[in-house]
Formats: structure tokens, sequence, C-alpha cells
């Protein structure tokens, strides 16, 4: 079986890059060959003629729909699996593997589809108004994005998917990650008899060595959505515990921050793990509903249990009561983050228990070889 793998590289390595790497192992790692269509976003915004490029191929890209018709010829593979088509490749390529008879399948990483920021959030909040509303131009309307042209070539290229079909008429399924993505879709309209979900994934250690931990930690970039700030806020208001940020650091975040917290800045994969390893547990504050963060299946490889915000996909993943393997808080609630903080600092038999049961959960639901057979059943399926 060969697939065509489809993404749009972002402008710097992200999560979802880094999900993509992943598949790509895993799928090679049992049989399956693996092509490319990649194109890349780097260095297309420090330009005005990128920009433009940019808001343009976003609508309606007559390269990326060339470059998908010679990547259907030259590869024939059984199945296109997209990831992001934005802004070079864009939705209109999708026609070009409809025209060639071949399934195409979409791992959903965001909520593009339906928000055209990715995000659902607005104003520092969740925001779902264009589900609501069954289109997209309140995003120009509140400038979501706080350019007035980002946000009319978000808007306009989101407008130009639905009025067309791109996505609904041209791929076979859906592959949410969390079942909250799943069910904004249905919402949305999308036919659910299409939509699946497969989680992410990460290998499992054999075994897991619990280790108390030095501090709390933080892992991702350090940008407004992902509420990088409510938790310097906390670690100022509680100086006695120790706090860790494993991120991208502009200059302007070094100045004014309390004593017991460290901006280590990005850590390469060895020193990630051991950063992981060190802490006693990771905090995600995110504002964002987010998608599914890798950083809670690394956590649980190694033990160590996460605390997110009770919305989006994190009630699912990190759960509720007895089974859990995290705590949640509030969203948008300091009280709520700092507690459950403050709480699980002081208890670490609690945060063993919590760490081993993520350990457990990523080896049951989420391990390479589970995620694995479940993607081979979908393509085996298709190419019927």
């Amino acid at each position: 079986m060969k697939i065509l793998l489809v993404h749009n590289n972002y402008g710097k390595y992200s999560g979802e890059e880094a999900v993509v790497d992943k598949m790509t192992e895993m799928l090679q790692a049992r049989g399956i060959d693996i092509a490319f269509y990649r194109q890349t976003s780097e260095g297309s915004r420090e330009t005005l003629g990128g920009k433009i490029k940019g808001f343009l191929c976003g609508i309606y890209s007559p390269e990326g729909i060339r470059g998908m018709r010679e990547a259907l010829r030259r590869e024939r593979p059984d199945v296109v699996n997209v990831h992001n088509l934005y802004p070079f490749i864009s939705p209109a390529a999708l026609q070009e593997c409809r025209k060639a008879g071949v399934p195409v399948v979409m791992t959903v990483h965001n909520f593009r589809l339906v928000c055209p920021t990715g995000l659902f959030m607005r104003n520092g909040a969740p925001c779902e108004i264009c589900l609501e509303r069954g289109n997209e131009w309140s995003c120009l309307r509140h400038n979501c994005e706080h350019s007035l042209l980002k946000s009319a070539g978000y808007t306009l290229r989101n407008a130009y998917a639905r009025l067309t079909g791109a996505y609904r008429e041209n791929v076979d399924v859906f592959a949410c990650i969390t079942d909250f993505q799943k069910r904004k879709l249905t919402a949305a309209g999308f036919d659910s008899r299409r939509l699946t979900v497969i989680p992410n994934c990460a290998d499992v250690p054999d075994g897991c060595t619990y280790q108390t931990g030095e501090y709390v930690g933080y892992v991702g970039r350090l940008s407004y959505e992902k509420g990088y700030d409510r938790l310097i806020d906390a670690a100022r208001r509680h100086p006695h515990i120790p706090f860790r940020f494993a991120g991208a650091v502009r200059e302007d975040m070094r100045g004014d921050l309390p004593e017991n917290v460290r901006l280590l800045g990005k850590l390469d994969r060895t020193a990630l793990e051991d950063f992981i390893r060190k802490s006693r547990f990771i905090v995600m504050p995110s504002r964002c509903y987010e998608g599914f963060p890798m950083t809670i299946l690394e956590a649980a490889a190694l033990g160590k249990p996460c605390i997110g915000p009770d919305h989006g996909g994190f009630p699912e993943i990190i759960g509720h009561g007895a089974g859990s393997i995290g705590r949640l808080f509030v969203p948008d609630s300091a009280e709520s983050l700092e507690r459950q903080i403050t709480e699980l600092w002081a208890q670490p038999e609690e945060v063993r228990i919590l760490g081993l049961r993520a350990y457990e959960k990523l080896r049951r639901e989420y391990s390479t070889d589970v995620i694995g057979k479940r993607w081979l059943r979908l393509f085996e399926n298709l190419c019927q």
C-alpha cells in the first residue's frame, strides 16, 4: 500500500509537524510506502510579496493544484492523507484527488474547517460564533487575527472552501483527533458517517520509573493562547514552588520575572525528555481548546501527570475522577488553576499514582502500536 502524505509546513516547526513526522515513521515501520507532497511557509511572512502570495494562494493556488496533480501522476498512491493545505497548496487541490479516483483522508489537527483561525478563540476566550452562524465572516468582522489583511485572507479562504465544497465533496474520511472535534464538525453539518476519531500517539517505554520531580514544568511555545503568562502569575503568588518553562523565548519575556521562574528556551528532544522527567508534573494553562497536545503523551511516557483546562479535548484525555491521569482546572479561573497546582505539589504520592495511570492509559489507548493498527484498518477499508 502506498500513501501520499500532503502537508504545508508552518513557518516554524510545530506540534503538527511533529505529528506528521511521527505518523510517517509509524506507517513506514508497518511496511507502508510513504510518498510526500509538501510545501513550506518558512520565510513567506517576512516580505510583502510573500504575504500577498500567501493571501491569494490560501484561497486558490494554481501552483498547489498543479503540484497535487503531478504528485498523483508520479506516485500513483492508493490513498491520500491530507494534513495542512494552507496557504500554498489550498483546498482547491483536493479536486485533483477526486478526478484521479484516489480516496482522501484528512487528519483534522485543529478547528480550521469551521473557524478561520483554527483556534475557536477570540479576545482571550473560547469563541464559536462562526460555528453558530454557519459561516466565517465574523473572523473579518471582529478582526480575530489583529491584522485586517490576515483576517480577510483567513475569512476568504474558508469561505471559498465552504462555498465550493472543497472539503465536503472531496474528502472521504475526516480523522478527528478527539471526540470533541468530531462533535463540533457534526454540529457544523459535516456528515457524521465520514467522521472518525483517531488520537495522536507516542512510543511507550518498557516500564516507568517514578521520580518525585523538582519543579512545575511547562512545555510549548510561549504565546498568549497557550496561557503561559497565567503560569508566571501563579508562580509570582507562590514563591516557594519552582517553575520551569521549556519553549522558545522572546527577549522581551526575560524581564520582570519572579525568582522562582526560569525560562530554558526551546529544548532538543533529549533535553526535553530530561526536562519532563525532572518535573513533578506538567501544566498546560491554555486559553484555547487545543487539539490533542502531544505534551500530555510525552509526559505520560515518563510517568508524569498533567494539569489542563476543563474544556476542549482535555477532559476526555485527562479525565475526571478515579480514572483521571491528571487534574483539570476551571477555564479562565486563576484561583482554580493555582489550587490544582498547589494541592498537587503538596501530594507527591498522588502525583505518583496519577503518573502511573497516565503511563498505563498511554500504553492502552495511545501507543504507537494501538494507533498504528487503527490507521492501517482505515486505509485498508478505503482501498477495498
